[in-house]
């Protein structure tokens, strides 16, 4: 008697998946290492947190996701699939096609985002023109009603004003709505809580998670901030140097972090619960320079545990890899990261998870 076996269904593809990505800037000093490698995969419906100091390369790699880039002056390898399409080769035409409608795009400042000459309807309006052939009418009532999906009061009057009509929360709005005024897939959120105020920041973050349940959207969120990252993201990656260095759950890595660069940045986040005396503990020293990055972990001039790893490897001089899946880049042992976390870092942090 024979029996037949049926094959478990392979897995999904995530709907964006970055692989081996560097991007190089030639510039009058030299090639700037801008991003060295780096892989990250996003599904539908869930959200990428990235964190990192400013010059991580957070927000260059998901420029180049856009195109979003200079031919002229750099150099982009590696190999970038949206929803299966391969997009470092791909004709500026298509990328054309791709941003604003498949995958958009809030920019950190929307004072310079805007442009200052056209009523914030018209500028909302534009890609939805472009990508959906609608009639001006049509798009303006699109923008009317997206506008009001944002929570921007009396849409049909603000609708013909001008950005510095609007305030900063305002602006950001009109943002947010320009990016999902054509449902895309994927939505890219570079740091589009900072300048705001904390009230205005939190009922940003409550409405890009509204909108993503309603168009079930990816979103990448860049930020330094590990709060907006607890309140928002299902998956975290962590950034320095041009290269990834953590990245798990969000839970696994604000709970249980792994890297010393990650323990670093809780150690240096206020928080509104403990001892509110308790001195915030820098990271000490700067980011290398990107012109000319260390050969080994660039973290080491920085870090306090090199010489807790075993001969003969080097951290200043072995370049530690990140593991498929939750891990750190870091030649610390898995019992070491443990131990260290617990007796050294944890007693230094409140309680809890970040605020």
């Amino acid at each position: 008697m024979t029996t037949t076996e049926e094959a478990a269904p392979e897995p999904a593809a995530p709907f964006l998946s970055v692989r081996d990505l560097r991007v190089r800037f030639a510039t009058e000093d030299g090639v700037v290492k801008a991003v060295d490698g780096l892989s990250f995969d996003v599904e539908r419906g869930r959200t990428l947190g990235i964190v990192g100091e400013s010059g991580s390369g957070k927000s260059v790699a998901n420029q180049t996701v856009l195109g979003l880039h200079n031919p002229d002056n750099t150099t982009v390898t590696g190999e970038i699939y949206l929803d299966g399409e391969e997009l470092t080769a791909a004709p500026e035409r298509r990328m054309e096609r791709l941003r604003g409608n498949k995958v958009a795009m809030i920019f950190q400042d929307p004072l310079t985002a805007l442009s200052p000459y056209y009523t914030i309807g018209r500028q909302i309006a534009e890609p939805f023109r472009k990508h959906r052939g609608a009639t001006r009418r049509e798009a303006r009532e699109r923008a009317i009603e997206m506008l009001g999906k944002v929570g921007i009061p009396n849409p049909h009057r603000r609708v013909d004003d001008y950005p510095h009509q609007f305030s900063g929360g305002m602006r950001q709005r009109a943002m947010i709505a320009m990016a999902l005024i054509c449902n895309p897939d994927l939505l890219i959120a570079d740091e589009p809580t900072t300048a705001l105020d904390v009230t205005v920041q939190a009922q940003i973050l409550d409405l890009l998670l509204d909108l993503q349940q309603e168009f079930g959207s990816a979103i990448i969120m860049i930020t330094h901030d590990l709060g907006v990252v607890a309140q928002v993201s299902d998956d975290v990656l962590v950034m320095y140097a041009g290269r990834a260095v953590e990245r798990g759950g969000v839970d696994d890595v604000l709970r249980r972090p792994q890297h010393p660069y990650t323990w670093g940045l809780l150690g240096a986040m206020p928080r509104l619960t403990g001892d509110v005396s308790q001195e915030l503990v820098p990271i000490p020293g700067s980011p290398p320079s990107l012109l000319d990055p260390p050969a080994g972990c660039p973290f080491t001039p920085r870090c306090a545990f090199p010489e807790e790893v075993a001969d003969p490897v080097s951290c200043a001089g072995d370049r530690p890899a990140l593991p498929e899946g939750r891990g750190a880049a870091c030649h610390l042992s898995a019992e070491q990261k443990r131990t260290f976390f617990v007796e050294r870092i944890r007693p230094r942090l409140s309680q809890g998870r970040p605020n």
